[in-house]
């Protein structure tokens, strides 16, 4: 299916040849006024300059061939105005608007042209091996597992990689200090690389507070032991690579649980490591390219540009002391993906303090034609997830909170509400699963219906609400449409056996849409029909905040519609209708939670 959008550019470019005009004047955008029209057109200003005419006379005379503008036997628009100093103001016919509606129903994937055909590497989760995932990894987590299911509804091939730090100088603390309790040989389990690691590092990094050598290392010995542990293990130690795997083994399964909690899943574990065995290749590739020369005993890449607003310094490849770098690595795993993969474009997210990381590397990739000139490279950079004092998140204590425990907090405040508002209804069993499943929501959407470049609150106590723009509101939205949907299969005969969802799939182009006379029907409607050009803006800029939005728009407008309509009293033809339009609508929202990554229980 084409778009509503493009339906109604369609429409307008035709009226403007009609009236004598060029066809690319009559581009076409959703009104910033809804208040005033549905649709607005600008081309009349455009063509003002053009054509040396006023204008208002330039809209006036496209209005006209737009009044009787028709699609088949359906007249395209109830009303189009010419308003000054030159708009062209559109509301589409509500025929218009239910035959496009009808014919979305009978598209498994709702109308959306799916063929994009690109591959796709998405970077994104980045934690580190031997170290608990916290708040902080929250966020790339979420945002890259929906620019991954995004890319995917686009028909994209898409290759996920969590891209683990598994290679620095981490892993020759744990050593060392496993080393040093005679574990090196022990079987470990993700509770004590939990403990070594943060005890190992501070042992590491411990100075005289006062005294004669106030300011120095107290245990210089065991970090210049880490440090050469490090290298050992880089080079290829047995002993020291027997230990790494085993601390990877471990790691790995608690990630994936973890992540697996976040509904998160990548289609790659691969990590820093996997980069190491193509970077001695690549830094003489450098060298021998005439990019790469020494700059006070390190290897560096000139990136700076003159288009530069501000000075960009040049990407540091290897250290003085021979060590490679984060850029180093990744420019590695490029050359890995490259060998593998092919791909024709890359998203990495991470930190938005991270850009000037992803601007030095980029460049290099692209000077040294590590990628072709086609592809694309492109960095979201998110903000940080702060609490109600404007800060990093942290725990009361004053610490890092770990994701686990984030999750267990907003599931448990979840489980609170449903208790209150279900009361005895539920078994504790079935409260505790809808509260994983809501909680789910209430933390994804809590993170994703903010711009994933900006800072944002954690406020549990918003975020589970039932009310305002939250997740489990959203998901309440579904339910109350699952829970209508069932009392109309009860009437029907259908077995208590049969979900709501196989149902819908099943009998989803039984019932026609009609035009209602209800102004909350008119507005779900026409959200409806914006789906595609919602996604398809959303998946363009790579901003999943815009389908959050759009679903909350869609939940606010059907909430109305509940209200003003008692759907299962109606006659049966419009009935019929409406549950024609529910069943859309239930399409429509449990597609978009899916594409944000959760999902809706059957009740709440």
């Amino acid at each position: 299916m084409t778009t509503i959008l493009n339906v109604i550019t369609d429409a307008v470019r035709t009226a403007f040849v009609l009236a004598g005009y060029d066809a690319e004047l009559g581009r076409v955008s959703i009104s910033n006024r809804p208040d005033l029209c549905e649709y607005q057109s600008n081309g009349a200003m455009a063509g003002a300059k053009q054509y040396h005419k006023k204008p208002m006379d330039i809209a006036g005379e496209v209005v006209e061939k737009l009044k009787t503008m028709q699609q088949g036997d359906i007249v395209m628009f109830s009303e189009v105005s010419a308003v000054m100093p030159g708009f062209i103001n559109l509301n589409v016919s509500e025929e218009l608007t239910t035959k496009y509606l009808n014919e979305m129903n009978f598209h498994e994937d709702l109308g959306l042209d799916a063929h994009e055909g690109k591959k796709i590497i998405i970077d994104y989760g980045g934690a580190n091996v031997a170290k608990p995932l916290h708040v902080g990894h929250l966020r790339s987590a979420v945002i890259g597992e929906a620019i991954k299911r995004m890319a995917i509804q686009q028909g994209n091939d898409v290759i996920g990689d969590v891209h683990l730090g598994d290679w620095g100088l981490q892993m020759g603390l744990i050593i060392t200090e496993l080393e040093d309790r005679g574990q090196l040989d022990a079987d470990l389990e993700i509770s004590q690389l939990e403990e070594i690691y943060p005890f190992a590092s501070a042992k590491a990094k411990a100075k005289y507070e006062d005294g004669p050598h106030k300011g120095e290392l107290i245990n210089p010995e065991y970090a210049e032991r880490a440090h050469q542990a490090t290298l050992k293990l880089q080079n290829g130690d047995p002993t020291y690579r027997a230990v790494w795997n085993k601390i990877m083994k471990v790691s790995i399964a608690d990630l994936k649980k973890n992540y697996g909690n976040l509904d998160v899943h990548f289609d790659l574990w691969k990590g820093e490591s996997d980069a190491q065995q193509y970077i001695p290749g690549l830094i003489q590739e450098l060298i021998d390219k005439g990019l790469a020369y020494e700059s006070q005993g390190a290897l560096v890449v000139d990136v700076a540009e003159e288009s530069d607003a501000k000075e960009i310094p040049p990407c540091m490849i290897r250290k003085s002391d021979g060590a490679a770098l984060y850029a180093t690595s990744d420019l590695g795993t490029i050359v890995e993906r490259e060998k593998l993969y092919h791909p024709d474009e890359y998203i990495y997210i991470a930190d938005s303090r991270q850009s000037l990381h992803y601007t030095q590397f980029f460049r290099v990739a692209r000077k040294a034609g590590l990628v072709r000139s086609e592809e694309e490279l492109r960095f979201i950079g998110f903000g940080t997830m702060n609490g109600k004092d404007g800060k990093p998140f942290k725990t009361r204590e004053g610490g890092v909170l770990r994701l686990e425990k984030l999750i267990q907090e907003t599931n448990e405040k979840v489980l609170e509400r449903v208790r209150a508002s279900r009361g005895e209804e539920l078994s504790e069993e079935e409260a505790a699963a809808i509260a994983v499943r809501v909680g789910l929501a209430a933390l994804k959407y809590g993170d994703l219906s903010n711009q994933a470049t900006k800072d944002y609150i954690f406020d549990i106590d918003k975020f589970t609400s039932f009310e305002g723009n939250t997740g489990p509101y959203i998901l309440y939205t579904i339910v109350r449409i699952n829970s209508i949907l069932r009392k109309f299969m009860q009437e029907r005969g259908v077995s208590d056996d049969v979900h709501v969802k196989d149902y819908v799939k099943a009998h989803a182009t039984d019932f026609q849409i009609l035009p209602m006379k209800e102004k909350s029907a008119h507005d779900v409607q026409m959200l409806l029909t914006r789906y595609q050009d919602e996604i398809n803006g959303a998946w363009k800029d790579l901003a999943p905040h815009r389908i959050c939005s759009y679903i909350y728009a869609l939940a606010n407008n059907f909430n109305s519609l509940y209200h003003d309509v008692k759907f299962l009293s109606l006659p049966e033809k419009e009935k019929e209708s409406c549950m024609a339009l529910l069943m859309l609508t239930f399409r429509v929202l449990s597609t978009c939670i899916h594409i944000l990554g959760f999902g809706a229980p059957e009740r709440m």
